[in-house]
């Protein structure tokens, strides 16, 4: 559980480096090249130190609702923005933005949508997906603080967050496949930065990813530092100087992770193909197959059992080839 969290931390922060100086410098009239305020790894610095570590030593997740109202604002308004603008975007694609891409084409065959199309950048896809919806290690902190707790409303809880975040994703990827087709970056809005470098619209979308990734990672800080408070220091009463130092110690490791790494979908691909497949399909399934007293041929035994078929056949499979594809790129 701790892998996924420190990687879903890492990727929202590494999102901030990357998008943050472009949205600065759409701002600014001239060459800013070289320019502190354009340093992605020292603008991740300061917010993370300015915002993300004062959010994340609040005793209570419940305090950050509202944060996380606004975060979700800003995800439809994103969602929003990509719908419209697949009509700005001309499709085949003006040859000098499609050369900034791998694949240097601009032809009108380019335009045709597939339902499907496999290669080996499918491995990424499905890690990806499981990553996306990694719930699970904030279900318990927002439990506990429900103003009645029972399973029923917990239940509603979670289908509504699924169900909103689902729409937003899909929604999201689908027009922004409908707008570059095959020359989708690894980051969506990159894409949108080549084609349009000083789009007002665009540049107000990358400061609501920013503030949006940057208010979701104290969230998912509070179930890892409750991980490794339990771990750790259980047999202790409450300290506040634990409390800071796991904080602090956590913040700079996932910090350092999303200054140093290359490519965010590395992040999704490994953390998505290991701990987010047991996360969602392994453990669960095994965790039925250990408490349920139904027979071994009962429907609800043989779907956990295939759930974990399922996951481990995945997750192998992806990272197998994720590992392959890093030693012969």
């Amino acid at each position: 559980m701790l892998g996924s969290i420190f990687a879903a931390m890492s990727t929202y922060l590494y999102v901030v480096k990357s998008e943050l100086p472009g949205a600065i410098a759409g701002l600014l009239n001239g060459d800013h090249s070289g320019s502190w305020y354009l340093d992605g790894r020292l603008l991740l610095l300061i917010t993370s130190v300015c915002i993300v570590f004062p959010l994340a030593l609040l005793p209570k997740i419940g305090f950050l609702g509202y944060t996380s109202s606004l975060s979700f604002f800003f995800m439809v308004y994103f969602a929003l923005v990509i719908i419209i603008k697949k009509w700005s975007i001309p499709c085949p694609l003006p040859l000098n933005f499609a050369t900034g891409f791998s694949q240097v084409s601009n032809s009108t065959g380019d335009c045709n949508a597939q339902l499907f199309h496999f290669s080996k950048e499918s491995a990424y896809a499905i890690p990806t997906m499981a990553f996306s919806f990694l719930c699970h290690t904030s279900v318990l902190p927002i439990y506990c603080e429900l103003q009645s707790p029972s399973k029923s409303r917990m239940q509603k809880v979670a289908n509504t967050g699924i169900a909103l975040s689902f729409l937003v994703y899909f929604l999201s990827a689908l027009f922004g496949y409908l707008t570059f087709y095959n020359h989708v970056d690894s980051e969506l809005l990159q894409g949108y930065s080549k084609y349009l470098p000083h789009d007002m619209v665009i540049i107000t979308v990358k400061l609501g990813i920013f503030f949006a990734v940057l208010l979701t990672v104290p969230l998912i800080h509070f179930p890892a530092r409750k991980a490794v408070m339990m771990i750790f220091f259980s047999h202790l009463p409450f300290s506040l100087i634990h409390h800071i130092f796991i904080t602090l110690v956590l913040n700079a490791t996932v910090v350092l992770l999303a200054m140093y790494v290359p490519d965010i979908r590395h992040f999704f691909g490994v953390v998505g193909s290991t701990t987010s497949t047991c996360l969602l399909f392994v453990y669960p399934g095994l965790f039925y197959l250990k408490i349920s007293t139904e027979d071994f041929i009962s429907r609800q035994k043989l779907g956990a059992c295939a759930l974990l078929v399922f996951g481990l056949f995945v997750g192998l499979l992806s990272l197998s080839v994720i590992i392959y594809g890093w030693v012969h790129q």
